[in-house]
């Protein structure tokens, strides 16, 4: 899996991260679940390693219902609960409960623009903006993009949703083509 290919550093040698640098990051992402999904994970990941997120994705999909909004929008005390005593995911108490308000808030969105996807990729002209960056160094953590998206879903309810989160959801979800311009998955998306 990492032989003879050139690709962004932030994997290292890690197999898991390979695979998913390699598979999913940056790759234009028109899936509303999967975008829900790519925001859960982000709000969880506030303050922590991207690493530390992915390894236990797993346990967030099995904790949060296959990442299915309409459910999780529903989530009540029990759901609260079970969450909280959950040691596979991120314990946090804050957290458990702004995604659930951002599954209200992702189906609010969808309600008025038909989708979150139509929504989201009106921040981006709906197309990737493909950044042409030579190293890791160089690539900003936030955008005037995620700015925007940052402040119109804050002031929509949505919570873990500063701008630097939003950018990094903005990657995983391929608006913003953020691999380094040697790698060999820049052109491909």
């Amino acid at each position: 899996m990492k032989v003879n290919k050139n690709r962004c550093e932030w994997p290292q040698d890690d197999d898991l991260m390979i695979k998913y640098h390699d598979e999913e990051w940056g790759m234009p992402c028109h899936n509303d679940r999967t975008l829900f999904e790519y925001i859960l994970l982000d709000t969880f990941q506030a303050g922590l390693s991207w690493r530390t997120i992915l390894y236990k994705r797993k346990n967030f999909k099995k904790a949060f219902d296959n990442f299915d909004y309409k459910k999780i929008a529903k989530y009540g005390a029990r759901e609260r609960a079970r969450l909280i005593k959950d040691a596979g995911i991120i314990r946090n108490r804050l957290k458990i409960e702004g995604t659930i308000v951002n599954a209200r808030v992702f189906l609010k969105i969808q309600k008025e623009f038909g989708s979150f996807d139509k929504y989201v990729w009106g921040f981006v002209g709906g197309k990737p903006k493909s950044n042409k960056w030579k190293k890791m160094s160089q690539i900003p953590a936030t955008s005037k993009e995620s700015d925007a998206l940052s402040k119109d879903l804050k002031k929509r309810g949505m919570k873990f949703v500063g701008s630097t989160i939003i950018y990094a959801f903005m990657q995983a979800g391929g608006l913003v083509n953020d691999h380094v311009v040697d790698c060999f998955r820049h052109k491909e998306v």
